[in-house]
């Protein structure tokens, strides 16, 4: 594996080829640095928002392998699904080079031919980085498949010069400022007629009272910075007191058009996923699965899920995804209201998830189905995906189901049926190591969540 030793691979603006140390390989390139003269359109001048072009690729060599001259991808962000993305990739023979703010558990794949350490996701000097990089080691036409909401929307806000360099999966930014913009998307969603829970949007001041019945949630306009700023993913508030006090408490601070208030769904169903593969609105694939359990226990990440298929939610999720006109890879929230029993509307993310290798084991590839479309013209099929399937974060779900189980929020047959037979989160037989370096941050990891 191709990588720079831990004390340097931190961010460097000059970003030279790294040293070789003891025990790490020395990243080289031969050709000559790229143009954008073979970025071409689709071919068929319509469907397609890019097509490959194989000019230009150069060869990035090791002191004992050689990478392959086909284009290869950056995963950006290697937590769980960027561990989950290289492999899926890397197994099919795909290069792979990983790039991270942090150390991250990618890193330690097999299928990890180069890691380097960059700057925030958030700002425009990610773009320069990776224009740097690409400069560095003439990765010319190389894919970026983000995994984080701010990759995503600098990516998107720098797509003009970044394609010079890349080939590009994220949406144009109009299109990720109305997923993104809770509140644009929340409007689209109602104006398509699409159920939503009863929100209120604030404009002048941070309110005292609203007409919601309570326990309302308090939610972030844009969902990482929120929770970045003030560590919640939502707020969920009990009574009109709880309300007066958080503008001077945890919510100090805040603008009225940072966020937004909503009706808390009652909790009697869970949150299901529905995840496509779209061309210009249109969704050629699809995949769906159930979070099973999460941390926090409500409102949280997922711990365990489980592969199903939900009818009315993916005939909703196509009717959303045609009013943003959507190219690319999605996960769409849905939570069932056991009021009236609407699925209702609850985020998108406009990139690859936490758990996107449980459609992979059942048998819809997203990664690989991203790279066909992008380098082969290949539209993507529906594929019949097998239900039922489990995956799980054995390091965080085994605290948090005994956590729910004490609070008793879980039964206990249920979380043992799951473990039954299960996909683990980062364990391979073929690439153990990234399970055992995951298992050693554990620690530091719920700490921080």
């Amino acid at each position: 594996m191709i990588t720079d030793s831990p004390e340097n691979a931190t961010y460097n603006p000059e970003l030279k080829s790294p040293s070789p140390k003891a025990g790490y390989s020395q990243l080289t390139t031969h050709n000559s640095q790229p143009t954008s003269d073979n970025l071409q359109n689709g071919t068929d001048g319509s469907q397609r928002k890019f097509s490959s072009s194989k000019a230009g690729y150069s060869q990035l060599t090791t002191h004992n392998s050689q990478l392959t001259t086909t284009p290869g991808v950056i995963v950006i962000e290697g937590h769980v699904q960027g561990l989950a993305n290289t492999r899926l990739l890397g197994s099919k023979g795909i290069d792979v080079i990983v790039v991270d703010k942090d150390d991250c558990v990618a890193r330690h794949s097999r299928y990890c031919k180069a890691f380097y350490k960059c700057p925030d996701f958030l700002g425009d000097d990610f773009a320069d980085y990776l224009i740097r990089l690409h400069r560095a080691f003439n990765l010319q036409y190389w894919l970026l498949l983000p995994s984080n909401d701010h990759a995503v929307h600098t990516i998107s806000r720098n797509k003009e010069r970044l394609s010079k360099c890349y080939k590009i999966i994220t949406e144009d930014l109009p299109v990720i400022e109305n997923i993104y913009n809770k509140r644009k998307l929340l409007k689209i969603a109602a104006q398509a007629e699409l159920p939503i829970p009863a929100t209120i949007m604030p404009e002048t001041e941070n309110p005292s009272e609203v007409d919601l019945r309570y326990p309302i949630l308090i939610k972030g306009n844009q969902g990482l910075s929120f929770y970045k700023r003030f560590k919640h993913k939502a707020l969920m508030l009990k009574d009109a007191s709880e309300l007066k006090e958080v503008w001077d408490d945890t919510l100090a601070g805040i603008e009225p058009t940072e966020y937004f208030i909503q009706e808390v769904i009652p909790y009697d169903h869970k949150t299901v996923s529905v995840t496509v593969f779209a061309v210009n609105g249109e969704v050629h694939a699809f995949w769906m699965g159930v979070k099973l359990r999460e941390h926090p226990i409500t409102f949280g990440t997922a711990t365990c899920c489980k592969s199903v298929y939900e009818e009315d939610m993916l005939l909703q999720s196509k009717r959303l995804i045609k009013e943003l006109n959507y190219t690319g890879v999605c996960e769409i929230e849905w939570l069932r209201d056991s009021r009236d029993g609407l699925a209702k509307l609850i985020e998108i993310n406009a990139r690859t998830w936490l758990w996107v290798e449980l459609a992979a084991k059942s048998g819809v590839d997203y990664p690989n189905m991203i790279y066909d479309y992008v380098y082969k013209d290949k539209l993507p099929q529906h594929i019949d995906y097998k239900k039922d399937v489990v995956w799980l974060n054995i390091f965080t779900d085994l605290v948090y189901s005994l956590i729910g189980i004490i609070k008793g929020k879980y039964r206990i047959k249920d979380v043992c049926k799951t473990y039954r037979k299960f996909h683990e989160a980062t364990w391979r037989l073929s690439d153990p190591i990234p399970f055992f370096k995951y298992a050693l941050s554990t620690g530091r990891f719920l700490r921080n969540r």
